[in-house]
């Protein structure tokens, strides 16, 4: 069973390395425990910002730009699904035309 931890968006991540930095008085592991993240999260999140000259990359819905980008993604999916669905009944009917 593959393990699938939780999906922080973009704000959180921006918000968790500002509170690090804002509380020089407090160890990473401390700041980690009250944001209730990962030592190994917040390390690799830090990176990514360095890396990134600040930009956190982020999966899924966090990557929209807007709420119109997301729909749009959503129609999309629809619209391929639905044509995956008349595609599979286009190969039924063939079968059943054969019989």
């Amino acid at each position: 069973m593959s393990r699938k931890g939780k999906q922080h968006d973009k704000q959180f991540k921006f918000d968790a390395l500002k509170y690090v930095r804002e509380h020089p008085d407090l160890t990473q592991e401390e700041c980690c425990k009250n944001l209730g993240i990962g030592l190994s999260t917040l390390s690799r999140w830090k990176q990514q910002s360095e890396k990134n000259d600040g930009d956190i990359p982020v999966r899924g819905s966090g990557n929209y730009a807007s709420d119109e980008q997301k729909e749009i993604a959503r129609l999309k999916r629809e619209l391929r699904d639905a044509q995956d669905a008349l595609d599979v009944l286009k190969k039924a009917i063939g079968i059943l035309e054969k019989n």
